[in-house]
């Protein structure tokens, strides 16, 4: 049996992601159009086979967009026996952007880095982008990091470097032989200059990283992460670090990849109006266990303050 070579499947998962993110804009055309006739009194039974009104059969592309592309089922997570998270069950589908809520100590980092396998999964499944995160050798973890783009709070780019180079880095685990000779294909710079004009900041591709404003070095943060082609987006604490001006534009940002990309993002954040202004639903943790879960519109500042009463607690000690 011939194996096709790596550049041959890259190009194939590259297809993949494209034809569902394609499928998932073409569902939601259609789930405009549908909702637009629902007062039509047409009535129930069969759809017809042909003609204008006629309903198709869901692609491919559609079915997998109703999947989740990371599953999470009574997550246990332990550090030298003191249990982190208890029975944590999460679900991150195509198109929608989630938020992860909780005080210092919830375990929301923890959880996050459970979906790359970068903490000590004690207990549950863990499965993310097609693979099972609790069950991979190193070279399959790479793979399934490779999946998954993060946003950091404190940007993580290479201040040196001009904003295209760390912007190209994010292409480092597909370049192949590339990496040897410190280069990288037109094609990936043309990619990253279209990234980073998305982002807002193309004018800025030459100039070092530093020289940058804080709400700057996260939009090129962003970009880098979309350098992977990610199936997923996991952004930890993005806006901690930024006034609520560009904390809104941030989020705007990532809330517009999600729906136009077909790309689940989770965003962990620490301020319950920036959650409830943008992510579709929000997950509330407290001591490691899941105490809040539900659309925004089913939530809203009083049902989320529980999350945050020990740590008030622990500062009203403290004075």
């Amino acid at each position: 049996m011939s194996v096709a070579p790596p550049a041959d499947r890259a190009a194939d998962r590259a297809a993949d992601r494209a034809a569902d993110r394609a499928a998932t804009v073409l569902r939601r055309r259609r789930a405009v159009v549908s909702g637009a006739g629902a007062g039509s009194g047409s009535g129930s039974g069969s759809a017809p086979r042909s003609g204008a009104g006629s309903a198709s059969a869901p692609t491919t592309g559609e079915l997998r967009a109703r999947l989740p592309l990371v599953t999470v089922r009574e997550l246990q997570v332990a550090y030298d026996e003191r249990p982190v998270l208890q029975s944590v069950d999460l679900d991150l589908y195509p198109g929608e952007m989630v938020a992860l809520l909780g005080a210092s100590g919830s375990g929301k980092s923890t959880l996050m880095r459970s979906l790359t396998g970068f903490a000590p999964i004690s207990g549950g499944s863990v499965r993310v982008a097609g693979y099972d995160a609790t069950n991979l050798r190193r070279g399959e973890l790479r793979s399934l990091r490779s999946e998954v783009g993060q946003v950091f709070q404190q940007f993580n780019l290479i201040p040196r470097l001009s904003v295209l180079t760390n912007v190209l880095t994010g292409a480092l685990a597909g370049a192949g032989p590339v990496n040897l000779f410190g280069g990288f294909t037109s094609a990936h710079r043309r990619r990253a200059m279209e990234l980073l004009d998305r982002v807002g900041i193309a004018h800025k591709a030459k100039e070092q990283a530093r020289s940058l404003s804080g709400g700057q070095q996260q939009r090129v943060a962003i970009a880098r992460a979309l350098m992977q082609n990610p199936r997923v987006i996991l952004a930890d604490e993005p806006v901690a670090s930024l006034d609520p001006k560009l904390a809104d534009s941030v989020l705007e940002l990532l809330r517009e990849i999600a729906t136009e990309d077909g790309i689940p993002v989770l965003v962990s954040l620490h301020v319950l109006p920036l959650a409830l202004n943008h992510c579709d639903r929000i997950v509330g943790l407290r001591r490691g266990e899941i105490l809040v879960s539900g659309s925004r519109a089913e939530l809203c500042a009083e049902a989320l303050a529980p999350l945050y009463e020990e740590e008030e607690e622990r500062d009203d000690a403290d004075h």
